[in-house]
C-alpha cells in the first residue's frame, strides 16, 4: 500500500513494477483529484495523515484489501505512520521513531550530526528577529553568504541564500505575513557553494543492504525560485566517490544506531571542498528512486523484500557505473542516458 498522489510514490511504483509487474498495489491519498494520476491497481481516499479518522481509515483499507505492507510518502506521512506503526494491522519497515523525528527537524538533525562528529554545516537557531539578525550577520561575515530555510519541511521549503542580515529579516517577515511562520521557525547555516550529492540506501537490522550515490546537476524549475533550488533533480548522474559513500553511511549510523528501512542522505561541498551532510529523508524514497532501478539497482524492490521478511546479504555500495544521466521534465517523462550519448546530436553544416 502506497501513498498515491505524489511523484515520489509514482516512481516507487514504477521501480516495483520493473521487478514484479504482477504486484497488487493499493494507492491511498487524501485528495480524490490527485488519485486520478495514480497507477495503483486500487485507489482509496483516506483522511490526511494525522487527522481524525486517519488510523481508522488506514486500518479499514488494510483489512478490506488484504494489505501486507504500508509504505508512506512524503516525510509528514512517514512520521505519522511511524507513530502509529504498532496500531495498524499491516507491516511497516521504518526507522526508529526517534530517528524520524530528529531527521524531520533541521536544527535537531544538524545538532545530532555535530554531536556524532559527522561533518555538517554550521547552523544557528533563533528565538526572535534580533537573534536572527545577529546570527545571520555572523555567518555572512565568515562565509560570504548564509543559507536560511524553514526548520521543518522538504523541497527547500522557505530556503534562500542571503548576503546580509537585512535580506534574511525581510525573507522571514514575508513568511510571517503570508504563511504564519516566525523567526523561531527558521534556521540559518553556512552557505555551501560546491557540488551537491545524494546517497540513497536500504538497511536491514542495522546492516547496509544496498546503496547508490548520485550528483544533482539541474533542478526542476530552479531557475524561477529565489534559492535556485527545489531539491528535485531534473538532471542527475551516478557517481562512484568513496567520500560520498562513507559519509552517507556515517550519517545514517549517527541518526539511527540500528538502521532499518530507507535513508536518503543529502550532502554538499563547502568552500574548501569538504563534504557536509545537510539532511536525511528517513523512511521514504526521493522522487528519483526509479533512476537506479532503470540502471540496474532496484532499491525499492530490495526494500520490499526486506520489509516482507526476507533476510538479504550486504551488497556493494554504489555498484552502478559512473556517469549514467537521468534526465526528467514535467509531462515529458524520463530517460537514462550514458555520458557518451549526451552530446550525440548532429549539427548543421557551417
Amino acid at each position: 500500500m502506497l501513498g498515491a498522489g505524489g511523484s515520489a510514490a509514482s516512481n516507487v511504483l514504477d521501480a516495483l513494477r520493473l521487478s514484479n509487474p504482477d504486484l497488487d498495489v493499493v494507492g491511498a491519498d487524501c485528495s480524490p483529484i490527485h488519485l486520478h494520476l495514480s497507477r495503483a491497481d486500487t485507489r482509496v481516499v483516506v483522511p490526511r495523515a494525522g487527522e481524525d479518522g486517519y488510523l481508522g481509515a488506514l486500518s479499514a483499507t488494510v483489512m478490506k484489501y488484504g494489505v501486507e505492507l504500508i509504505h508512506a510518502q512524503p516525510d509528514p506521512d512517514v512520521r505519522v505512520l511511524g507513530a502509529i506503526r504498532g496500531r495498524v494491522p499491516a507491516r511497516t519497515f521504518l526507522p526508529s521513531q526517534e530517528a524520524l523525528d530528529v531527521a524531520g527537524e533541521k536544527a535537531s538533525f544538524n545538532a545530532a550530526m555535530h554531536s556524532a562528529g559527522v561533518p555538517a554545516p554550521e547552523t544557528i537557531s533563533f528565538a526572535n528577529s534580533e537573534e536572527l539578525r545577529s546570527g545571520v550577520a555572523s555567518l555572512v561575515s565568515r562565509f560570504g553568504r548564509a543559507w536560511v530555510r524553514a526548520r521543518v519541511g522538504a523541497g527547500s521549503r522557505g530556503a534562500l541564500p542571503v548576503r546580509s542580515a537585512g535580506q534574511a529579516i525581510a525573507w522571514v517577515e514575508w513568511w510571517a505575513a503570508e504563511r504564519g511562520l516566525g523567526a523561531g521557525d527558521f534556521v540559518a547555516s553556512e552557505y555551501l557553494p560546491g557540488r551537491e550529492f545524494a546517497y540513497e540506501s536500504v538497511w536491514q537490522n542495522g546492516r547496509l543492504v544496498a546503496a547508490q550515490a548520485r550528483e544533482r546537476l539541474e533542478y526542476f524549475y530552479g531557475h524561477v525560485t529565489p534559492s535556485g533550488q527545489t531539491s528535485s533533480a531534473a538532471v542527475a548522474r551516478t557517481v562512484r566517490d568513496e567520500r560520498v559513500d562513507l559519509l552517507g553511511q556515517d550519517a545514517v549510523l549517527a541518526l539511527d544506531a540500528s538502521p532499518q528501512g530507507v535513508y536518503h542522505v543529502d550532502m554538499k561541498e563547502a568552500i574548501d571542498g569538504t563534504l557536509k551532510v545537510t539532511e536525511i529523508n528517513a523512511g521514504r524514497f526521493p522522487t528519483t528512486c526509479n533512476f537506479f532501478a532503470h540502471a540496474g539497482l532496484n532499491l525499492p524492490a530490495l526494500y520490499l523484500r526486506c520489509a516482507l521478511g526476507e533476510e538479504l546479504s550486504s551488497g556493494e555500495s554504489s555498484p552502478l557505473p559512473p556517469d549514467l544521466y537521468w534526465i526528467r521534465m514535467v509531462d515529458m517523462g524520463y530517460r537514462l542516458v550514458p555520458a557518451d550519448e549526451l552530446d550525440a546530436w548532429p549539427r548543421p553544416c557551417p
